[in-house]
């Protein structure tokens, strides 16, 4: 059975907002019996000072708390689930279950109890820096209204709804467009090097498409369309899980749960704010596709690096075992995190000599990275640069503790959740209070800082990027809405 939409109508706020709230405090429990089962196999397994683990528990499962609590930033939720996952997650499984052993380089790290307590130290430093910076956030800065009402953005708002089926219709050609030629072109995609070189930085252009530019015209069609009617739209929710597929597919990158996890949350908690009505039919076919694309596009992505990147392998069948076996240790491994921080701080040339190398390095498609030449036994070291780019990336909390100073780290931390969290405003106060659009773009700079380390100084491209993606709506909607106004008076 399911809920129809006259239930869903005739249901009182706060009766959903109850409802809503059961859900949640159902997952808390859930969540909190995972974190507690899994850590009593893993202290049972762990080789450093129980109090330490107890401690880096404490401190990620406060991180993560920080992100789900009423008053989280988008960022907030992002950031805490990307560090959860990369650090408590990840270590704790390959404790308790693995033997201890971790899938990528972990330098000089060498798996004593002193260097597992030194790791989770300079890590519960790093995410008390977070925790603070929230924290301070929501005191004195800025929090989101308990509700919303219309559309800000009247003059994009209004073009939508005149030009509605002609928009979504060549949305989905520029999806197809963009997608296929960059297959066929190589202008941008993940581990190879770029094929072909397009005048007038257009390779930029196909990179921010890609990796949001694509995502942000999603995230404005959802929010017109449920303003529209306040009604739910399965062809719009198709319209952009489709555009995640598309493009991470294009870049045979495995990220499609990012951007498409983005749109979802910005949902979720745009059905507490926006007058928007869901039914639970609707709920349950927009994840089964999210999932099953998801599913798909990593299936796909993988088989495809595996058959760019493993030259000899030609027979089908080895190229579909090693997807799979590369697909098993991908919802692990996909995170950035805890290998990073065990290599620097295992590592015996800390020190500001070392950050200073490490904040210069400049970016080369066929040299390996700052991080894989100096800090670990790099397993990309013997591949052909001249094909490839690969590269680790050591995380942010691995990159501020080059210095080996844990003040620095954690006055480092507190920085890059107020400077994230004034990023997700700039996005709200510019970019129409659109919630879909607030979760997509906090999730690129939380992922961002999550994989931190590699070329540092040109963050200025990527925050560059998000930045002129949102002047350039508020400045089509300046526009549009000038245009209407002297069409209301000549009409006059």
């Amino acid at each position: 059975m399911y809920l129809n939409y006259r239930v869903v109508k005739d249901m009182s706020p706060d009766f959903k907002l109850k409802g809503a709230l059961g859900l949640f405090k159902v997952f808390q429990s859930l969540l909190l019996l995972v974190i507690v089962g899994s850590s009593g196999f893993a202290l049972a397994e762990y080789k450093g000072q129980t109090y330490i683990y107890i401690l880096f528990t404490l401190m990620s499962s406060g991180l993560l708390y920080c992100g789900l609590r009423r008053n989280a930033l988008f960022f907030d939720t992002f950031m805490g689930v990307f560090l959860w996952l990369g650090f408590w997650l990840k270590l704790t499984i390959r404790v308790a279950f693995m033997g201890g052993e971790f899938g990528q380089a972990v330098g000089s790290f060498d798996g004593s109890g002193a260097a597992f307590d030194r790791t989770l130290l300079v890590t519960s430093c790093a995410f008390s820096g977070l925790i603070l910076a929230s924290l301070l956030r929501e005191k004195f800065l800025f929090v989101y209204p308990s509700e919303m009402g219309e559309v800000i953005q009247q003059g994009l708002f209004e073009f939508y709804k005149k030009y509605r089926v002609i928009i979504i219709f060549g949305f989905v050609i520029l999806i197809a467009l963009v997608a296929v030629t960059n297959v066929y072109f190589g202008f941008y995609q993940r581990g190879s090097i770029t094929r072909t070189f397009l005048p007038f930085g257009l390779n930029g252009v196909y990179k921010w498409l890609l990796l949001f530019g694509l995502a942000s015209i999603s995230a404005l069609i959802l929010r017109f369309e449920y303003a529209r009617t306040n009604r739910v739209s399965y062809v719009v929710a198709i319209v952009a899980l489709m555009e995640c597929f598309a493009s991470n597919v294009s870049l045979l990158s495995r990220g499609m749960i990012l951007n498409g996890s983005a749109l979802i949350y910005g949902a979720a908690k745009g059905a507490k704010l926006y007058p928007i009505k869901f039914n639970l039919r609707y709920i349950l076919v927009t994840l089964i596709l999210f999932f099953t694309l998801f599913i798909v596009s990593v299936l796909t992505v993988n088989y495809l690096r595996v058959s760019a990147f493993h030259q000899t392998e030609t027979n089908i069948a080895e190229r579909i075992e090693i997807t799979k076996n590369q697909t098993s240790q991908l919802f692990i491994d996909r995170w950035v995190g805890i290998e990073g921080v065990m290599a620097v701080s295992s590592f015996d040339g800390l020190g500001w000599g070392l950050w200073r190398e490490a904040v210069n390095e400049k970016y080369s498609e066929n040299k390996l990275s700052f991080f894989d030449a100096n800090i670990i036994i790099s397993p990309y070291k013997y591949t052909d640069t001249a094909k490839h780019h690969f590269i680790s990336l050591p995380g942010i909390v691995a990159f501020f503790f080059y210095p080996s100073s844990y003040a620095f780290l954690f006055l480092c931390m507190v920085a890059i959740g107020i400077i994230g969290a004034l990023i997700e405003i700039f996005v709200y106060k510019v970019g129409g209070e659109n919630l879909f659009l607030c979760s997509l773009l906090a999730q690129v700079v939380a992922f961002r800082f999550a994989s931190f380390g590699y070329v540092p100084a040109q963050s200025y491209l990527l925050f560059g990027a998000l930045i002129l993606n949102v002047l350039i709506i508020y400045l089509a909607d300046k526009i549009l809405t000038l245009s209407r106004f002297q069409k209301l008076l000549r009409l006059q």
